[in-house]
């Protein structure tokens, strides 16, 4: 048996689906190629049958990605296996991962049938899948609740049907490790076949339990772990990636087992995640918690200072984080720009020079130097706002104080030529700011949910403003990121109206379609 762990990343699926607000295509891909980089072997990129949408994003992914295997989500029928297979045709090599549910619960209260006929549903799809292509995952849904004599037939049959890999979830985050590592172990001895697929597992966080029941199902035979960035996902969330990867780095000496994960590619790939997922990174998370390398207690402080590892398992350089020592002026040229960003770990097609200088310039004449951590922010935020946008904040005003009508002044530039001004007052200057953009745009916008953070140090650290907004019963999310905190909430509702502004015409050129097919 083979010593590597295969990492299944579902970011992109399972994680993107408990978000308040969907990513965009442009978002998407920039997570992909983030994930490639870090080391990701398969990635599941969503499921294309739910959305046109998210049908158009795996088909893009699939296009771009060159070393990890695009994967796209199915259930046991063929309109979403044919979906999947159409949606990933584009790639070379592609994975199809087709599922039903296993447990008594699921097929009688939710599919309202017996084992016997989810069963040949199971091989059905499996055997459909294989039509497209020979890599096919199954999943046991709810595997962790399921009568072993029922999985023990389910992962024979699905073997049998063709399928290459064989994911066995704990859908619900209910199984202890010792209860979860004994289902893989009696796999392993009771299926005869067991030994033509690899056997996958994954995990949820219900009871804080996925990483301890994915490391427990590895140490008995499994060599695929289905996992997310920082672990979002349903619920209580999925197996964190960069827990499973460290766990396995750190202790291959007892595990005997490793990954093709880039550690030092962690700190980096979660941070954008967690900007473009608008979901916070706990402090004391494991791995990428703010907290994660400080040292409070004096006892703790005085021995890292004689030797870091008294305290220290892992460094903070081993997954990427390096320290902000390097200042920035607008003197700096941009040969020093670039040679800061191959430093960080930045290749140079992951970024536009040109875009990022230019905004290095404007920063660094207000705050007099740049860091390690405001490179990053720009590129980040260079890269949400890549695509051509509809609408661009050209000038803001505001005049608000105690006792004082919060008033505001806004310019945007619409489209290439258009102009547009308009002044309003309001419940304090963030909302005078945003009475105004609701008019200029013409869209009625609500925000159901508005988040402020310092990215940097000090008091020259940028203001980030994360939003989440509604508009016709559609969530969108945005982000501005200035040193002023009102010019950043400004910022971010124009990346709202942009994110409308874009789904409208998409909307227009689908509706056109079908008129233009109506007329035929």
């Amino acid at each position: 048996m083979t010593d590597q762990v295969i990492i299944f990343d579902t970011t992109l699926r399972d994680g993107e689906q408990a978000l308040a607000a969907s990513l965009t295509v442009k978002e998407k891909l920039q997570i992909a190629l983030s994930l490639e980089r870090l080391g990701v072997d398969v990635m599941e990129l969503g499921f294309p049958i739910s959305s046109p949408g998210d049908f158009e994003s795996v088909q893009t992914i699939a296009k771009q990605l060159t070393t990890s295997i695009p994967c796209a989500l199915s259930r046991a029928l063929e309109k979403d296996i044919d979906a999947a297979g159409q949606a990933l045709k584009v790639a070379e090599r592609f994975r199809i991962h087709t599922f039903i549910s296993t447990s008594t619960i699921h097929v009688e209260s939710k599919l309202r049938r017996g084992f016997d006929d989810v069963l040949a549903m199971g091989v059905k799809a499996i055997q459909h899948a294989k039509k497209y292509t020979d890599d096919v995952e199954f999943s046991c849904e709810d595997a962790g609740r399921t009568p072993i004599d029922n999985l023990c037939r389910m992962v024979e049959a699905a073997i049998d049907a063709g399928a290459t890999t064989v994911n066995i979830p704990d859908t619900v985050g209910y199984t202890l490790p010792s209860e979860f590592g004994g289902i893989i172990a009696t796999l392993f001895n009771r299926v005869p076949n067991i030994d033509k697929a690899v056997i996958s597992v994954h995990c949820h966080d219900d009871l804080g339990l996925s990483v301890a029941n994915s490391i427990a199902a590895v140490q008995h035979g499994a060599r695929q772990i289905e996992c997310t960035i920082n672990g979002i996902g349903e619920r209580a969330g999925n197996c964190s990636l960069e827990e499973v990867a460290m766990i396995l780095d750190t202790r291959k000496d007892i595990t005997g087992l490793h990954t093709n994960i880039r550690p030092t590619e962690i700190h980096r790939t979660s941070q954008l995640v967690s900007q473009l997922c608008n979901m916070p990174i706990q402090p004391n998370k494991a791995i990428v918690g703010g907290n994660a390398f400080s040292h409070s207690s004096g006892i703790h402080q005085d021995g890292v200072l004689k030797a870091k590892n008294t305290y220290e398992i892992i460094t903070p350089e081993s997954i990427g984080l390096t320290q902000n020592n390097l200042n920035l002026t607008s003197r700096s040229g941009r040969h020093v720009i670039k040679h800061r960003m191959e430093e960080l770990g930045y290749d140079e097609n992951s970024y536009d020079l040109d875009e990022l200088y230019a905004d290095f310039l404007k920063l660094a004449d207000k705050k007099g130097q740049v860091f390690d951590y405001d490179l990053e922010a720009l590129v980040f935020f260079n890269n949400i706002h890549e695509e051509s946008e509809h609408f661009t904040l050209d000038y803001l005003s505001v005049q608000s104080g105690s006792g004082v009508l919060a008033t505001a002044t806004v310019k945007l530039k619409i489209g290439e030529q258009e102009e547009k001004v308009e002044a309003a007052t309001g419940n304090g200057p963030i909302d005078a700011v945003y009475q105004c953009l609701n008019r200029i745009s013409g869209y009625d916008i609500t925000i159901d949910d508005y988040k402020t953070s310092s990215k940097g140090e000090g008091k020259d650290a940028l203001g980030k403003a994360d939003i989440v907004a509604k508009y016709n019963g559609r969530k969108f999310h945005g982000i501005g990121l200035a040193t002023d905190v009102v010019e950043s909430a400004a910022l971010a509702l124009v990346h709202v109206m942009n994110h409308i502004h874009r789904a409208q015409a998409v909307a227009q050129k689908k509706q056109a379609r079908l008129n233009i097919e109506d007329q035929v």
